[in-house]
């Protein structure tokens, strides 16, 4: 059996009673380390669960998924998340090639982001498309989520904005060369995301473009959700340029239209 289990936002206890019992029981289990981290790292998580955990990478999620799902036809294995096990693509993508090997699964929820925004105090009901936001590079800028953000505005929806993740990440040169260095983990905070969006701002209206979103609109950002840590600032997108929330993991919340400052419990 394939259990893909979730481990929630905050730290080793986040896990469910029924997860841990899974992994207690599990001849190996996985840990995903690039969608998202916990506040603790894998030795926190091994000394409370009891077990050793693998850690598993992009690469090997994404190209080399038969290794974890290797005998999980004749044993239990378990592959944990951090949040949701459904909060990625990558994940369903493995439960398909467990299904197409005829590996029987199994889904343990838990809290994720898309659900414990909720905290901020705007209505989890009216929020409309999540969207991602990603380091922008100097020859890469995309500028192509804007327009669901818009869109949102329109039908009066916040937006969750999931901010960019680089874990093991190898740099161009490294890549084209094949040397397997990579540069070190870097996480987007709400500060430089609201920068990149003052700057998509800026560049609609040099194209004469009326952008849906303006330095006055109103934003949540969100910091180390469910830690005991955690940070919620509110406040205009060139406030929040600005913001200091501390260390990752930050998201950003773009209000509806019919938001403002005085009533943003909407």
């Amino acid at each position: 059996m394939l259990y893909l289990i979730g481990l929630g936002l905050g730290d080793a206890k986040d896990i469910t009673v029924k997860g841990l019992e899974v992994v207690r029981r599990c001849s190996r289990v996985y840990l995903e380390a690039y969608t998202s981290v916990l506040t603790v790292g894998k030795e926190a998580l091994e000394e409370f669960y009891g077990r050793k955990l693998i850690l598993a990478d992009r690469e090997e999620v994404e190209q080399e998924a038969d290794n974890i799902l290797k005998d999980a036809d004749v044993s239990d294995v378990a592959f944990l998340v951090v949040g949701d096990p459904f909060g990625a693509t990558t994940h369903s993508d493995l439960i398909l090639r467990a299904t197409s090997l005829g590996i029987p699964y199994r889904v343990i929820h838990n809290a994720s982001i898309l659900n414990a925004v909720g905290c901020c105090g705007l209505q989890l009901y009216k929020f409309g498309e999540t969207v991602s936001i990603v380091f922008w590079t100097d020859t890469w800028r995309p500028e192509s989520f804007f327009d669901k953000v818009k869109k949102n505005r329109q039908n009066g929806m916040h937006t969750l904005c999931l901010l960019d993740i680089k874990v093991k990440e190898q740099s161009m040169e490294n890549l084209i060369r094949g040397r397997k260095i990579y540069e070190p983990p870097r996480y987007m905070t709400v500060n430089q995301a609201a920068q990149q969006l003052l700057e998509v701002i800026q560049n609609q209206r040099a194209r004469g473009e009326e952008p849906a979103v303006t330095e006055e609109t109103l934003c949540v950002g969100l910091a180390r959700v469910g830690a005991e840590d955690q940070q919620i600032a509110a406040g205009t997108l060139q406030q929040m340029s600005s913001v200091a929330l501390g260390g990752p993991l930050h998201s950003l919340v773009i209000t509806g239209a019919a938001c403002t400052r005085w009533r943003w419990r909407c």
